[in-house]
């Protein structure tokens, strides 16, 4: 009983600790602000970013046109002065977005068919949110299976009503035109797995949106939102409709509080945030553009009228939105207001605004009101968000632009009676002691009201000692200590939009926008990888232009197409023939992660010779040189298993190792069979041995294949060997010298091609007996670890478990021909399908290269990469090599390229490549204010009975009738 009693207790402690736990991180949770990391927004009169959309500001411009022309209106009987003549509007401009219906489907997989069928407001929801996270500094593939939220404010607007061939969008209709889907569509596209919430509240939807997705954050049903509205109106209605009501401006303009207020403008838009945790942005190492302190939403409930506004409702609202802020009316700045324009709204509005913030207020430091309405008009379901990036821009440029048609305030609002002024006139708003907060409104027509409370980006919080630079790497990450050339990374879905985002970034650079650095580290990290890629090695800005202009002309020099998702890369070390004087020197200046591994090697030999690799490398007084065999292999492994590192260091994970000759050393160290003291003892000796037998024996290069080379070699009995099997028509003889030569002149009398090379021993043969015995002794006893990466061994011509690599294998590496035809054939055939020869300069790449033809490789399914090339830079040579791994379809991490002052800035979002989409209504006569509510429509009737013809009969018949019957 006692134990029982015991497990009991034991349970309950930790149900409370559980349950103290949980309760401390909702706590946590709700008091954590929410920061504003990402904007973006497609505005009327050409306004596609958020930069764009303050030079309008600042610039107190607005963008107002005619009605569109090519949306299918009947714009010639849309028009009449009168407000209660039927079927028309007396107002003729409006704030419109050009081009609506253009869309680039084909990035996101979605058929032409279809396309037309989708509402214009999901079409450009899709392509901002893109440019949204891709602002946020995010790529927004890595947001794929993330809780990430989608919260909407969409109106349906008649898109495809009454369209004239239902068939085109048979299949698409519901999900094209449904508001509901909108946030779906996003989620869907994306891969976000938080909540997707589509909403209509009229004017204010789109804060009414943000209002639920800082709740979802803050009790953690979301880990970031994607938060925004969208307006775009495929027909006139609306414009009919609030004509009959003489609520619209003649001329098209909201005066927001000004005293010509004579009704508002209607205008389009879509504008995006993106959201995060403060907490969790300052982890992810995002740009805080602003925070959200507080949020209230309310309905005016039985007032005036359905579609009054409530000024006691407008109080309650804003009360609300502070005490959720903690933030008491004098710490606000500045209010965006919902601002229509019109005579009834704008005073309840501006009483409102008195009644809470105005009050008992300093007069030297009144509320600023302002409206971009008077910019862009009335964006309808879109105005809160643009509303709150109107307020983000302004904490950013320190600057309230004014607002329009203000300059005599309106006269039914006692602006005596508290401290609320229009901003008539452009204010500084610089950065002080106390921080600046700002609050946006927007209100419903059906009643339903929204404020929010944002303030200024918090100053980022100093780093810990030790802390990475990049907090969202999962590690410290090596960084070059002399920065050598800068990679820009670019990519695309299609060939033209890859020359089309060249020419972006090529205007971006000569704009002088960023720090080549900056920019790259940019590219590499914040932007999705396409199948369409190009790299520029950049030393200045002159050649980062002269390369993205070669891409943008279709010349890049380092370009490529990606069929498929990434490829599966093998490691190969050759033996001897890739060394030169000087190789790889340059890369213990410029990489750490190269030199402390050249260090690890030259100390793990240290006890077998008595010379430093780094000292051969750098050619220093008393080095040895290259032409001895005792001095190139050891040379040769240190370099190879330093070039391995660094490949790893940018992310590149061999799938499999192979090794020519001595290279399987290096290539079973780097796969974990060998111990680094372990192989570089195996190579001293071995070399040492080879050095000991130097003189008496030969190698030549034969370009015929195995079984003719055995045929040519049959005279010459064991004087000459098979040593390596390279490729189909690549192999290498070995033996006495006479008969090596002698095999050289017979190829050449009979027209094949053979070359002796430059070595004087014959390693892969039977001179190698004499040194058996004394490898054995040297080598001892090797003790071979379980391989961590699949070793494929060219011995054996078969892949070999870490404990076969003993003592005795070792003989056999180098007495026996190596048979890396055969294992290229092996790697190719399980799905190996990126070849990088880890090597100072490609002696493999060719025969690999013939190997995989003679297979029936297809154009890209395989691919070779070096890593080095003889007498080049290092480290261009190397990025070169790194940024053609990454062009063919290899996965790269590319921040071990950039200095660690390197930060992410904004950069030219995606040049989308579009096509117009609109499905236009047939030709109806215009309809009446009531009308806009319901539809006529022809229904099709069962064939009715053959009736007996009496008199004269007059028949209305469709165009083409069923089954291709005359009509």
């Amino acid at each position: 009983m006692t134990n029982d009693n015991d497990k009991v207790a034991s349970y309950l402690r930790r149900a409370t600790l559980d349950l103290r736990a949980a309760r401390q991180r909702i706590q946590e949770l709700e008091a954590d602000p929410i920061a504003i990391v990402g904007t973006a927004c497609r505005l009327p009169g050409g306004i596609d970013t958020p930069e764009g959309f303050w030079d309008v500001l600042a610039a107190g411009e607005e963008r107002l046109s005619r009605f569109p022309d090519d949306r299918g209106w009947d714009l010639a009987g849309l028009y009449h002065p009168d407000p209660d003549h039927a079927g028309t509007t007396y107002v003729r401009t409006g704030a419109f977005l050009e081009r609506a219906g253009d869309f680039d489907a084909a990035f996101f997989g979605i058929s032409p068919r279809e396309a037309a069928a989708m509402d214009p407001q999901q079409r450009l929801l899709l392509e901002t949110c893109w440019e949204l996270i891709e602002n946020a500094g995010l790529d927004p593939h890595a947001l794929r299976g993330t809780g990430t939220g989608v919260f909407l404010g969409v109106a349906r607007h008649g898109y495809g009503d009454g369209a004239g061939s239902a068939e085109d969008a048979e299949g698409y209709t519901v999900t094209g035109v449904a508001p509901s889907v909108a946030s779906g569509r996003i989620a869907y596209t994306l891969g976000l797995e938080g909540p997707a919430i589509t909403l209509d509240t009229a004017c204010s939807s789109s804060l009414v949106a943000l209002h639920l997705a800082v709740a979802a954050l803050r009790r953690g049903e979301c880990e970031a939102a994607i938060v925004g509205g969208a307006a775009v109106m495929a027909g006139p209605e609306v414009f009919v409709d609030f004509a009959r009501q003489r609520a619209l401006a003649p001329d098209g303009r909201s005066k927001a509080f000004g005293a010509a207020a004579d009704g508002f403008g209607f205008g389009e838009g879509v504008a995006v945030l993106f959201l995060e945790r403060l907490s969790d942005a300052r982890r992810n190492g995002h740009t805080v553009h602003a925070v959200v302190h507080g949020t209230g939403i309310n309905q005016d409930g039985a007032s005036n009228g359905l579609s009054a506004p409530s000024r006691a409702a407008q109080r309650k609202v804003i009360e609300r939105a502070l005490a959720n802020a903690g933030v008491v009316p004098g710490d606000v700045d500045a209010v965006e207001a919902h601002g229509t324009g019109t005579t009834l709204g704008d005073p309840i509005e501006a009483n409102a605004l008195l009644d809470t913030y105005g009050r008992h207020r300093d007069t030297r430091r009144p509320l600023w009101l302002g409206s971009a309405k008077s910019n862009i008009g009335h964006t309808q379901g879109a105005a809160g968000a643009v509303g709150i990036l109107k307020m983000v821009l302004a904490l950013r440029h320190e600057r309230l632009p004014r607002t329009l048609h203000a300059d005599e305030p309106s006269p039914h609002v006692d602006w005596s009676s508290g401290a609320l002024a229009l901003l008539s006139e452009e204010q500084d708003w610089p950065r002080g002691e106390r921080p600046r907060y700002a609050a946006v409104s927007a209100f419903g027509i059906s009643g339903t009201n929204a404020h929010v409370v944002i303030g200024e980006a918090p100053a980022p919080e100093p780093l810990e000692p030790g802390t990475p630079r990049r907090p969202e790497a999962p590690e410290p990450l090596p960084e070059p200590v002399r920065q050598g050339p800068v990679p820009l990374v670019v990519s695309a879905r299609t060939e033209d939009a890859l020359r089309a985002q060249a020419r972006r970034l090529s205007a971006f650079v000569a704009d002088g926008a960023a720090q080549l650095p900056d920019l790259g580290l940019s590219l590499a990290t914040t932007r999705a990888r396409h199948e369409h890629r190009a790299v520029v090695l950049a030393g200045s800005r002159e050649t980062a232009l002269r390369g993205l202009d070669e891409v943008a002309d279709g010349r890049a020099r380092v370009k490529g197409v990606v069929e498929s998702g990434g490829r599966s890369p093998v490691f190969l070390f050759p033996g001897q023939g890739s060394q030169w004087a000087g190789m790889g020197a340059d890369l213990l200046e410029w990489s750490p992660v190269f030199a402390e591994t050249l260090r690890a090697c030259d100390e793990a030999m240290a006890p077998w010779q008595d010379w430093s690799v780094t000292a051969v490398l750098r050619q220093e007084p008393g080095a040895p040189g290259l032409d001895r065999v005792d001095v190139v292999q050891p040379a040769l492994f240190a370099v190879m298993v330093s070039l391995a590192a660094l490949w790893r260091a940018y992310g590149v994970e061999p799938a499999a190792v192979a090794g020519h000759s001595q290279g399987e050393i290096a290539a079973a160290h780097v796969a974990g069979i060998l111990t680094l003291e372990d192989a570089a003892r195996l190579v001293v000796l071995r070399s040492r041995l080879l050095r000991s037998v130097a003189g008496q024996g030969a190698m030549a290069a034969v370009a015929l294949d195995e079984s003719a080379v055995r045929d040519l070699l049959a005279p010459y009995g064991d004087a000459i060997e098979v040593a390596a099997v390279n490729g189909p028509a690549s192999v290498v003889v070995s033996g006495e010298p006479e008969a090596v030569h002698a095999l050289v002149a017979v190829c050449a009398e009979r027209g094949a091609r053979a070359r002796t090379i430059d070595v004087d021993y014959a390693s892969h043969s039977a001179q190698m007996d004499q040194v058996r015995e004394e490898l054995a002794d040297a080598i001892g006893e090797v003790t071979p670890a379980r391989a961590r990466v699949p070793f494929y061994s060219t011995v054996t011509g078969r892949p070999m478990e870490g404990a076969e690599l003993d003592a005795a294998y070792w003989y056999r590496n180098l007495r026996e021909p190596v048979r890396l035809h055969d294992v290229v054939g092996l790697l190719a055939a399980a799905h190996h399908d990126a070849f990088v020869e880890i090597s100072p300069h490609p002696v493999l790449a060719a025969t690999v290269e013939e190997t995989l033809d003679a297979q029936g490789r297809e154009p890209g399914e395989a691919v070779t990469v070096a890593t080095l090339r003889r007498n080049a830079p290092g480290p261009e040579s190397f990025l070169t090599s790194v940024a053609s791994a990454h062009v063919a379809g290899v996965d790269v991490r590319w921040e071990p390229a950039f200095p660690d002052d390197a930060r992410r800035v904004p950069l030219p979002t995606y040049a989308f490549r579009r096509k117009h989409y609109w499905t236009t209504s047939a030709a109806a006569p215009a309809r009446g204010a009531d009308e806009v509510t319901y539809r006529a429509a022809w229904t099709a009737l069962p064939a009715a009975e053959p009736a007996d013809p009496q008199g004269t009969w007059l028949l209305v018949t469709p165009a083409t009738a069923p089954d291709g019957a005359a009509p």
